[in-house]
Formats: C-alpha cells, sequence, structure tokens
C-alpha cells in the first residue's frame, strides 16, 4: 500500500503536469499519456481508450461489487480575463494556479492518489474501478460514455468535481431546447406578413411564467431559461421565423421526457431538443455512498450544475476538492491543502463503505 504522505505530494506533481499540458475537449492526447505514466510508475496497470484512461484494483474479484472513481482531465479553452499564463502552474500563498486545477485537475489526481494507495487491498468489500475520462466539458459521445461498455460491472460511482469535499447527493440533469416561432414574411410599412417575434413573445412568456408543480427535495424546481434569440434580416421586413433556444435544468422529480412534453403541450413554436442524453440523477439517502458521506461529516446537497455523472447509469455521488465557484474563471486555482483533503477524504469515505450494507451488482 503506497505511503499517503508521500502520494499527495507526487499528486500535486501530476497536477502541476496536467496544468503545464494543454487538454482542451477532443484534445487530450498528451494528458491522458502524462496520467498513464504516472499510474506505470505505481505498479499500476492501466488500460486507455482513445483518450480516456482506467484501470482496475489489483486482487479484482469478479464475485465482489464494483466502485467507480470517476473525474475528467479535459479543460475549457482559458478565458480572456486570465492575467497569468494559463498552462503556468505556479504556487502563491498555498494556491496553485493553472488552467484546470480547480476543474477537475484536483479532484482527478486525489482519486488517482486514493486508488493508488487502496488497489492492493484484499480487505475492501468491493473492487475499485478508476476511470480518467475525457470530454467531460463537452458532454462528448467519447468520454465516460464510450468507456461503460469496457468497464467491469458497476454497483455505484464517485464522481470527482469541485463541490469543498461536499457531498451531491443529486444533480440536475440538462436538456437544450431549439425553437422556431412561424409567421409570414411582409412590408414593415403596410399591413402585410405574420410577425413571428410576436408568436415567440408568446411561447417566451409561457416559459418566463410557467413553474412545474412537482419540487425535488433537493433539487427545487426544474428550471427554464430562454438564452438566444435570433429572428429578422431588415428593419423594414416582418420576419417569418424566430428562433430561441432554451436552456432546461431537470430535477429528479421529472425525466427529460415529461418536461419536453409539458413544453410541447404549451409552446406553439416548433421544438427539437439537442439530446435527451444529461439525465437528472439522485441517490436513496440509505445508500451506503450517502450514509458513509453523512457519517464523516459530509454535507449533503443537490448541486444544480451537470456533470459526467449524468451519463452514469448507477447510483452515484458528486464529491471533490476544489469550489464550482471558481470552475472556467479568470487565474484558476485551488489551495495545496484542498487537494491533500481531497485524498484523504476519498480515502475515508471509501473504506467507511466497510461498515455499510453490501452493495449489490447493477444489473
Amino acid at each position: 500500500m503506497a505511503n499517503l504522505d508521500h502520494l499527495q505530494q507526487e499528486a500535486i506533481a501530476l497536477l502541476q503536469q496536467l496544468i503545464a499540458t494543454p487538454s482542451f475537449s477532443r484534445e487530450e492526447d498528451k494528458t491522458a499519456d502524462r496520467i498513464v505514466e504516472f499510474l506505470n510508475s505505481h505498479g499500476v496497470t492501466p488500460r486507455r481508450k482513445g483518450n480516456n484512461v482506467w484501470a482496475v484494483s489489483k486482487h479484482f474479484d469478479a464475485s465482489k461489487p464494483s466502485l467507480l472513481l470517476n473525474s475528467h482531465h479535459d479543460t475549457v479553452k482559458p478565458n480572456s480575463g486570465y492575467t497569468r499564463d494559463p498552462y503556468k502552474p505556479m504556487v502563491e500563498d498555498g494556491k496553485l494556479y493553472g488552467l484546470g486545477s480547480n476543474d477537475a485537475g484536483g479532484a482527478a489526481v486525489s482519486l488517482i492518489a486514493a486508488f493508488i494507495h487502496l488497489h492492493e487491498r484484499t480487505d475492501l468489500r468491493y473492487n475499485l474501478v478508476l476511470a480518467i475520462t475525457a470530454e467531460e466539458e463537452i458532454s462528448g459521445v467519447n468520454g465516460i460514455e464510450s468507456l461503460l461498455h469496457d468497464l467491469p460491472a458497476l454497483s455505484c460511482a464517485i464522481v470527482g468535481e469541485p463541490t469543498l469535499m461536499d457531498c451531491a447527493v443529486a444533480e440536475k440533469g440538462l436538456m437544450v431546447i431549439d425553437c422556431v416561432a412561424h409567421g409570414k414574411a411582409g412590408h414593415a410599412a403596410r399591413e402585410e406578413g405574420d410577425n413571428a417575434i410576436y408568436h415567440a413573445l408568446q411561447d417566451i412568456e409561457w416559459l418566463r411564467t410557467f413553474s412545474f408543480p412537482r419540487i425535488s427535495p433537493t433539487l427545487g424546481p426544474v428550471k427554464m431559461s430562454v438564452t438566444v434569440i435570433q429572428a429578422g434580416q431588415a428593419h423594414n421586413q416582418v420576419p417569418a421565423e424566430c428562433r430561441f433556444t432554451i436552456d432546461v435544468r431537470v430535477t429528479d422529480a421529472y425525466t427529460l421526457e415529461e418536461v419536453l412534453d409539458i413544453i410541447r403541450t404549451h409552446v406553439k413554436s416548433s421544438i427539437v431538443p439537442r439530446s435527451l442524453r444529461l439525465k437528472p440523477s439522485g441517490i436513496a439517502m440509505d445508500h451506503p455512498l450517502a450514509v458513509a458521506a453523512k457519517s464523516l461529516g459530509r454535507k449533503l446537497y443537490g448541486s444544480p450544475t451537470t456533470s459526467d455523472r449524468a451519463l452514469i447509469p448507477v447510483p452515484s455521488i458528486k464529491m471533490g476538492p476544489g469550489d464550482s465557484g471558481r470552475s472556467h474563471s479568470a487565474d484558476e486555482y485551488i489551495f495545496l491543502e484542498e487537494v491533500v483533503d481531497g485524498i484523504r477524504g476519498y480515502v475515508e469515505l471509501i473504506e467507511a463503505l466497510g461498515a455499510c450494507p453490501p452493495i449489490g451488482n447493477a444489473t
């Protein structure tokens, strides 16, 4: 079993390497190389599919259930507000600066270190499956979703994202809907045409004011926001079409399909969802993961943001070092102490599961 104190320093060094290696979504091959090298150097035999890297416990036992440890190593592109080199890892006042340090490099290296520390254990009541994956930031099809059929049968999962090591027991799903309000073109100076913008406004007003009756106890209400609108070509022409986009954050009180049907019933515009993949998720409060997190004093809450958890078809929690409020921000950083606490927190949680009822294999 690898020494935890030494692993903490090595994990921070790995995080610095990842920051220094650009890894935009779909371009994560070099950081995947670094992760493979790191695992190999610690006696782990990693496997790779595309830019996804995964490994299993050294003494994998097919009769035991399996716990997935998942985070991502892709990043968004740095925004224009950066005052530092986003690819130059710098430590100042206990903070490690750099793109991807907080989202989700800190969680990724913490899960890697926890896995290395525990993967030779034979006394655990479950196998550990580590998967550090690609394309999370764009919800791409070549990330965790592409890997699921290659992994052993999973029972549950810990998804590493910056949550201040609080435990998100539920997470909103995301559905983006493209809408088109239809009218008829005409000259603005004469009583001609049928203005599509006015039809869109009626639908948008319904979207703005409608309240879904079912409220999630952990996530609250479903939230709809019109975020993009486009119409017209000239000031003197009544537009025949008005296009707008709805961002819908769906709670575990509804399926995506139910919300879509309700919207279709009430709006006149044609609507097309871009995807029904990013489903809301929740875990029972008596599930071993939730019980273990609570026993360790972790705050249980519902998360308004979406992660790869939406694509993992087994009960899961989202938990990791760092603060979601720093994600995608200029001069992104994570406290070194947060990484240290993250590693220890993951190890404690995994070990605490031993006191919980057995976890049955998912079917």
